[in-house]
């Protein structure tokens, strides 16, 4: 069964990660197969804009430093056989995870942000002549037009921002295949 991962993390006031959450995923089906949760110290502890949202005493988070945490990540990747990693904005996450450059990126963000793949869109939406909006394309934005619930919004935590980044993935209705115009 060929499978995916989708990556989220949240820095600290330094720009440093001080969490990552990621979700495995079905390539044909884009259902949620497994997910994991990491808080790093110390970065954690320097605090962020997000910080109130890390969770720290779910039972689900594994606490740890950085290299121990990205290196049981890596090893849960390979039971599951993933190559690729989707982010929302891939750029960021990719570029504060240079130790995962040998996986396939591919942004999420350059589909969900375009009229051409995303029929949520609305008509009056201000969009360039290649159909990418101008503004309004975060998470949050892409979300509350593909859901049709204006009430949604962004927890930050990188878990489940993960989770809602799959959710995009999966309302959009692309084939995994369709991403390689994605791939950064």
């Amino acid at each position: 069964m060929d499978r995916f991962a989708v990556i989220d993390t949240e820095t600290n006031w330094n720009d440093k990660v001080m969490s990552i959450g990621v979700v495995v995923a079905e390539s044909e089906t884009t259902k949620k197969v497994d997910s994991i949760y990491y808080i790093i110290d110390p970065e954690y502890k320097v605090g962020g804009m997000y910080s109130d949202e890390l969770c720290l005493d779910d039972e689900t988070v594994r606490i740890t430093n950085r290299k121990q945490a990205l290196k049981e990540i890596k090893e849960w990747l390979n039971i599951y056989g993933v190559k690729k990693l989707f982010a929302y904005n891939a750029s960021f996450d990719k570029n504060h995870l240079p130790e995962y450059r040998e996986y396939e990126w591919y942004d999420i963000m350059r589909l969900a942000a375009y009229r051409q793949y995303n029929p949520a869109i609305p008509d009056c939406a201000d969009c360039y002549r290649t159909g990418r909006l101008k503004r309004g394309y975060s998470v949050e934005d892409v979300l509350k037009m593909l859901r049709k619930c204006k009430g949604y919004r962004e927890t930050h935590n990188a878990a489940l921002d993960a989770l809602d980044e799959l959710e995009i993935m999966q309302l959009l209705g692309h084939g995994i295949g369709k991403y390689e115009i994605a791939r950064i």
